[in-house]
């Protein structure tokens, strides 16, 4: 019975859930669209494909020094007023970006946004960690991070649908709309979030910052994060293009791989979910990486092959890539210190932004093309390196796995009166 009561969910639990996982998919789809716009945008703004470049970027970096900014006090405020100063925020930028007309301002909206929406990750996970128990977080953190499969498989069309009859700028504004209704209901229902109030002390925001990363148990954690991060990026920014150039995949048939990725990623994530808080994490971490290595291996050498093939080992090399989230997220969130947490989980997002940046740099310097009909040129080798670091990887989420196991003998959780 006490076991029942600590890992089912309360209605009031679940609402919370969706809630955040639709805060995700905004976020997410804001972050994911850019790259089917691409070809639009250029055209229409008249800038090079490096500049397109930058304004893809200057999201991640922006988001990546929002995130330490808001370390210091991220954990001084209630996280149900910190959520909705964020998303308002990037609510602004996004409208921004919808009424950008040159590259200077579109490059200025993706800034502002990303400042925002950078951060919103990290106030959910905080969210999270304070409202569910360490056996209850797998399954939440499945249903959050379907954002990602949901902006695939709907995102992605509609936007490019919009597109096509609006303009690339229709897009945003769509995003626009469901946000702002997603803010109101949040304000509306949504409680405080205030328990980690009780434990603060007097360190001030620049102190609080300070104490967070000098603790050596969270830089574990910042380490495994940058490294899944990078591991799991590295193959992305390029995908389409190797996907078109090498595999000679059309680009009307582009949509239908991103639709059929993320209708998998819909049904694994859940079940991914379930699964991490039924069996040791770091197992099934390990799994999901070994099954990542391998198909990734598999597919950047892969000849021209039917669709219906490129499909299925797409679908199957994001199964390993998506499945290492939730566990390795997961026993992430159980190292922090309720007084902690927000400002940990800010500088983890952060660090994720960041890393991201870097894996795309990273990946652009090891891949070539002479032309832009040209076969895309050392996929192969970037696949060998993405797979040595989620290797890596699997040692330090061995580490954060021992640290959770630690912690949640120092800290019991929830019991039952």
């Amino acid at each position: 019975m006490e076991q029942a009561k600590t890992t089912s969910l309360s209605s009031y639990q679940k609402l919370a859930v969706a809630l955040l996982a639709l805060t995700q998919f905004t976020v997410v789809l804001d972050f994911m669209v850019m790259s089917p716009l691409g070809d639009s945008l250029i055209k229409s703004l008249k800038i090079t494909p490096a500049q397109f470049g930058w304004v893809v970027s200057s999201y991640a970096f922006s988001a990546g020094i929002s995130g330490l900014l808001t370390a210091g006090f991220a954990d001084r405020f209630d996280r149900k007023r910190l959520l909705l100063f964020f998303y308002i925020g990037f609510i602004g930028g996004t409208l921004f970006c919808g009424l950008a007309n040159s590259y200077e301002s579109i490059i200025a909206a993706r800034i502002i946004t990303g400042l925002f929406g950078g951060v919103i990750g990290s106030v959910s996970m905080a969210i999270i960690t304070d409202l569910f128990t360490l056996q209850q977080r797998g399954r939440v953190m499945g249903f959050v991070q379907m954002g990602f499969g949901a902006s695939q498989v709907l995102g992605i069309p509609i936007s490019l649908y919009l597109a096509n009859i609006w303009g690339w700028k229709s897009p945003f504004l769509m995003i626009v709309g469901l946000s702002t209704i997603l803010a109101l209901v949040i304000m509306q229902a949504m409680k405080p979030v205030t328990k980690h109030l009780e434990l603060q002390n007097d360190r001030n925001a620049f102190m609080h910052l300070w104490h967070t990363v000098a603790k050596r148990n969270y830089r574990i954690g910042f380490l495994a994060t940058a490294l899944l991060s990078i591991g799991g990026f590295m193959m992305m920014p390029f995908g389409s293009v190797y996907a078109i150039n090498n595999l000679k995949v059309t680009p009307h048939q582009l949509p239908i791989i991103f639709m059929v990725s993320g209708v998998g990623s819909l049904i694994i994530m859940p079940l991914i979910g379930r699964l991490s808080d039924k069996v040791d994490k770091f197992k099934l971490f390990t799994i999901a990486s070994v099954w990542m290595v391998i198909m990734i291996l598999v597919y950047t050498n892969l000849p021209p092959i039917p669709l219906w093939s490129i499909i299925i080992f797409n679908v199957m090399m994001m199964m390993g890539i998506m499945s290492r989230m939730i566990p390795a997220t997961t026993l992430t969130t159980a190292i922090p210190v309720m007084q902690d947490r927000g400002a940990f989980m800010s500088i983890n997002s952060s660090l994720q932004q960041i890393a991201g940046g870097v894996a795309s740099f990273t990946a652009g310097m090891i891949v070539y093309q002479k032309g832009n009909f040209s076969p895309l040129e050392h996929y192969n080798t970037l696949g060998i390196v993405a797979s040595v670091i989620s290797l890596l990887c699997i040692y330090m989420v061995y580490r954060v796995s021992q640290l959770a196991k630690k912690a949640s003998k120092q800290t019991p959780i929830n019991q039952a009166v």
